[in-house]
């Protein structure tokens, strides 16, 4: 029975109901009219795969990559890319107030850019497939442990999705391909590296083989035969250091190819610039950087004449931090600090009726938000926060106690559009007295 799509659900599924039952359809939009096939049943929901468009949406395009459908990597290639903005602007107001009973007083401009070629991470994995031909590389199928087999990827740089099928080659000359189960890729300003995960040693042929690939194509090999600090360059040894700038800042910032860095160097330039606009960091102003990372944040706001802690859980990325503080010159004005945000003892110094002495914060959490440095925050802390959010549903439920406990305003909240042709919704907001 055909259905009609109301609405796109945060995974960018289109919800039709039944009789009252939501109806989770893969490849449908709002507006159109649609046949549909279940692959899951419960008694309120089922989750379904769209079989037949009747009525096709003036916003439905074209996919561009011949393996959409099959890779797991993107889900909405088939939405025009100014309409994935506006859904995930739609889930993220929709989080405020189905979650945290809260509407902000502005909606913030959308932050996107590029939609395609963006990605400058990415772990790619690797299988030795017989039945297919050899070995594959790339993402994983959708809901699938499967590896799709891609020849090409229209969000990777060009120059890297060109790389897909001579890796596959290289890979499946190795002496023992079925020991390199993964890829790690990492774009810089001035060098690619890929990152080879090997679980047994390289012969010396193999080792000649990746020298060659490296020099052919303009690549850094490093090798990683344990945890990601295990990873060391391989060849060439004399490439450049792998950095990325935020030019309005006179920053640049060094990362190993293993560390967290954002996908989307140049929609990261772009969330830098508009949180130190909402920030406002002055001369003569003390303000907290949590789970600062590497200094993507703190460094701007020490290069505006504040002073800056950055706090982070990963000993290796607060010396990450710290290096990049005396190679930009502003390790006079920028503090790291290595402590577990997700313990409350760790938030006390943020948490007392003056703030700790911080005159703003800037949070930037993984998935599981702050609950705990926002519990911790005294009626009189910090006058004005920029939170920075990679989960719309934890920034809702600590904008609820930030608003409803702690005594501010949401003043503005947006979107920012890291991961195009994904349901992936990044967001920021700003918090005031």
């Amino acid at each position: 029975m055909p259905v009609v799509i109301e609405s796109l659900d945060r995974e960018g599924r289109g919800i039709a109901r039944v009789e009252g039952k939501a109806i989770f359809i893969e490849g449908g939009l709002p507006g159109e009219t649609v046949s549909y096939a279940s692959y899951r049943r419960k008694p309120s929901y089922e989750q379904a795969v769209a079989t037949a468009i009747h009525e096709t949406s003036a916003e439905r395009e074209l996919p561009r990559c011949p393996h959409f459908g099959v890779c797991g990597g993107c889900s909405m290639q088939h939405l025009e890319a100014r309409a994935q903005v506006a859904a995930k602007q739609r889930v993220l107001e929709d989080s405020l107030w189905h979650i945290g009973k809260l509407r902000p007083e502005t909606m913030l401009r959308a932050i996107y850019g590029l939609a395609w070629g963006y990605r400058q991470r990415a772990r790619l994995s690797v299988r030795l497939v017989a039945k297919k031909g050899g070995v594959l590389v790339g993402f994983h199928e959708r809901k699938s442990s499967f590896i799709a087999d891609m020849t090409s990827c229209e969000v990777l740089p060009r120059t890297v999705s060109n790389l897909l099928p001579p890796l596959r080659r290289l890979i499946a000359g190795l002496s023992n391909p079925a020991r390199l189960p993964q890829i790690e890729l990492a774009v810089g300003e001035a060098v690619t590296v890929l990152v080879l995960r090997i679980l047994d040693p390289l012969s010396a042929a193999d080792e000649e083989a990746l020298r060659n690939f490296a020099s052919r194509h303009g690549i850094q090999f490093w090798l990683q035969r344990a945890g990601p600090d295990t990873a060391v360059a391989f060849f060439p040894e004399d490439a450049p250091p792998l950095y990325y700038c935020l030019p309005e800042f006179g920053v640049q910032i060094r990362f190993r190819p293993t560390d967290f860095t954002q996908v989307n160097h140049a929609v990261n330039r772009i969330l830098v610039r508009h949180a130190m606009a909402l920030l406002d960091p002055r001369p003569g102003e003390r303000i907290a950087d949590l789970f600062c990372g590497m200094g993507n944040f703190s460094l701007p706001i020490a290069s505006r004449g504040a002073e800056v802690l950055g706090v982070e859980g990963n000993a290796e990325l607060v010396r990450r931090a710290e290096a990049n503080a005396r190679e930009n010159g502003l390790a006079a004005r920028a503090r790291f600090q290595t402590a577990n945000l997700f313990e409350a003892a760790n938030c006390a110094a943020f948490g007392s009726d003056d703030g700790g002495g911080f005159d703003k914060l800037l949070i930037d959490p993984p998935r599981d938000g702050a609950m705990e440095v926002v519990k911790a925050l005294g009626r009189g802390g910090p006058r004005r926060i920029v939170y920075v959010s990679c989960d719309p549903a934890t920034l809702a439920r600590d904008a609820q106690v930030l608003v409803q406990v702690k005594g501010y305003r949401l003043v503005a909240a947006g979107v920012i559009n890291m991961f195009p042709h994904t349901s992936h919704v990044e967001s920021i907001a700003l918090f005031e007295k």
